[in-house]
């Protein structure tokens, strides 16, 4: 379902953040939040009322002071024309300039514990306050009614309208999260082309069936029949880190990332992730071991009062933690890196992991490899993250997120859409890309991450049919941010938009995330014979997210300071220069050879091509800044010295 007018309308933004909105009244003595209703929760999706001694636990976000004066500062701090360029604050003075007082917090504390709520965090930035209760209670405070609806095959939790606030505490109150479970839409963005708790075992495994080439062309397929008259060569098997280092031109410029540390947000931990990430790079990269001093976990205990995270996938999870972290590592051997782990996927437990990071500035890097389905989020919510993401900006920690794996959307939603958070403002969003690297680690060529499968059977191709791809388009949510202007194409802002306005247009820049040209991972999976370590070829923008990250910390260590938001430098500066490739359109493909279980050839092997850079969806690859692509790609030490 997708967002109406109204919504639209209500996100203004002032320097390509959403600000607060006046609230409306509900009932006396009340205010609305305005749009924190999912638009999803309907009557004709409703499904069950909510038990009214259903526990859940919520978070009621502030306003922070002085929005226009922050936004305005976190351009100054991040444009390469202004004279406050890279003039950082750090956590205490983002504090003390613009957060809630402590007096705001006290009044939002009183009226929850008035209200019969136990009170949990407040971080040190004051972002929020934190609260546990019954859904009656929920109910009552709010006044609203609590439901069970479906949605995108999930069964939801969600209130029937907007939730209300006593006046006097509306213009404090940014958005609500929690109460409504639409964040359990996010998932990850990694892709094998296959088609939590700790106490949750290993996913199912997956192995990449040979043939299959150690660099792109080392092996030609010559039994099955040529592809629209040419024989085609094998999949790589998965790029190991040396080979990434060497496409993007960044293995030999004297900087590893030393000095840089690279924060991960996911959800859940892999009860085995130092082990499978130490044991790939001793495999793959044997100069660059992940030491144990380079890595650490802050994990969210599980919330015992949540309801059990059946529709999470812990496990799914754990596969993206581990292409994240090893990632992240093979691209910036020298970097540190600290993994934090949300409780959940409900109730947005990744906002909190998120603010945990921004609020003490535990790194210098957040990669981020999940989004939503389009940009069906209530309006509150999104404010929330805006406001996290903006004191991101303020203390100079660059905030990556992958794009999503879907491409145009179109498929899935009936409409063409970006993928949020990657649509957001004050983020930047990087989208994936097909690449053939030879035997010296060059680049042979490099196009835009959009895949169709044929397969072949009794002798003959079937139809190609699009698979997945680098996420992209035009934002409905926001419109074209300062550092867009000039550089993007209007016919690209103006899509989805009405009138003469202009959107904000994703990706911003890629990287490799095409699982046919993918990346080698080592992962503790659960086979026919068992729960072990084995390696596969992955994918996505998922993949795409954190090695930018990597490149970006070695850019720290290479130019001997923390870049922090990188949209305007990247759109002002190294667009019209060599230091980011343009990504053009490339008519290639590759065969691949499948097992039909996933693990081995007792249930048959499955024959295919993979065509690169399928041209059927409504976001294309072109010259110059394009939505499947963005900017493009980095280019190797030209690229470090100009951001």
């Amino acid at each position: 379902m997708r967002r109406s007018s109204t919504l639209l309308l209500s996100l203004a933004v002032v320097g390509g953040l959403t600000a607060a909105l006046p609230a409306t009244a509900s009932a006396q003595g009340r205010q609305d939040i305005p749009q924190s209703h999912p638009l999803w929760a309907n009557a004709q999706a409703k499904v069950a009322d909510t038990a009214p001694a259903a526990k859940l636990s919520f978070r009621v976000y502030l306003n922070q002071r002085d929005n226009a004066g922050a936004e305005a500062l976190a351009q100054a701090v991040s444009d390469p024309d202004s004279p406050a360029y890279r003039q950082f604050l750090n956590p205490d003075q983002v504090r003390d300039r613009f957060a809630a007082s402590d007096a705001t917090v006290n009044a939002v504390k009183a009226w929850l514990t008035g209200s019969g709520f136990s009170i949990g965090e407040v971080p040190s930035n004051r972002a929020y306050v934190e609260a546990t209760g019954t859904a009656d209670q929920t109910e009552k405070a709010f006044a609203v009614d609590l439901g069970k609806y479906r949605v995108k095959g999930q069964t939801l939790r969600a209130a029937d309208k907007n939730l209300s606030v006593p006046a006097n505490l509306a213009g404090d109150v940014l958005g609500v999260v929690g109460v409504d479970q639409a964040t359990n839409l996010f998932k990850p963005d990694h892709a094998t082309g296959s088609g939590t708790p700790s106490d949750v075992p290993p996913g199912p495994g997956f192995r990449n069936a040979r043939p299959c080439s150690a660099y792109y062309g080392e092996k030609i397929d010559t039994t099955d029949p040529a592809y629209n008259g040419k024989q085609l060569p094998y999949a790589p098997c998965g790029y190991t880190p040396a080979q990434l280092r060497s496409a993007y031109g960044i293995d030999k410029v004297g900087a590893d990332g030393k000095g840089t540390t690279i924060a991960i947000v996911d959800a859940f931990a892999s009860p085995t992730i130092y082990s499978d990430a130490s044991t790939y790079a001793k495999k793959n990269d044997p100069q660059h071991p992940l030491k144990q001093s380079q890595f650490k976990q802050h994990v969210f205990p599980a919330n015992p009062v949540l309801e059990p995270p059946d529709q999470c996938d812990a496990a799914g999870w754990y596969g993206e933690e581990t292409l994240d972290v090893e990632a992240a590592h093979g691209l910036a051997p020298g970097a540190d890196i600290l993994y934090v782990g949300g409780e959940s996927c409900e109730d947005n437990a990744l906002d909190v992991a998120l603010n945990y990071v921004i609020a003490g500035h535990k790194a210098d890097i957040v990669s981020n490899s999940y989004g939503d389905t389009g940009e069906d989020i209530p309006a509150d919510e999104v404010k929330v993250f805006n406001q996290i993401s903006l004191q991101a900006v303020l203390e100079g920690i660059g905030v990556y997120f992958s794009s999503g794996d879907n491409g145009d959307e179109v498929a899935r939603l009936g409409t063409p859409s970006p993928d949020f958070s990657a649509s957001a403002p004050w983020i930047t969003a990087v989208g994936g890309t097909s690449i053939a690297i030879g035997k010296d680690g060059k680049r042979i060529f490099e196009t835009g991450w959009e895949t169709s499968k044929s397969l072949l059977t009794n002798g003959v191709y079937g139809p190609a049919n699009y698979t997945s791809g680098s996420g992209g388009g035009t934002s409905r949510l926001f419109p074209q941010p300062f550092y867009q202007k000039g550089v993007v194409p209007d016919a690209l802002a103006k899509k989805n938009q009405t009138g003469n306005n202009k959107g904000r247009v994703v990706p911003d820049i890629s990287a490799i995330g095409d699982p046919n040209t993918g990346f080698l991972v080592g992962q503790t999976q659960t086979f026919p014979d068992g729960a072990y370590y084995d390696q596969y070829r992955i994918g996505g923008t998922s993949l795409a997210s954190p090695v930018f990250a990597g490149i970006m910390a070695v850019a720290d260590s290479f130019d001997h300071f923390h870049h922090g938001f990188i949209n305007p430098v990247i759109y002002k500066l190294t667009s019209r220069t060599a230091a980011i490739s343009d990504v053009k359109h490339v008519d290639a493909a590759v065969a691949r050879v499948d097992y039909a279980n996933s693990v081995d050839a007792s249930g048959g092997l499955l024959h295919s091509v993979r065509t690169l850079d399928y041209q059927g969806l409504t976001i294309h690859t072109t010259p110059g800044y394009d939505d499947v692509t963005g900017l493009g790609t980095p280019n190797g030490w030209l690229f470090l010295l100009l951001v």
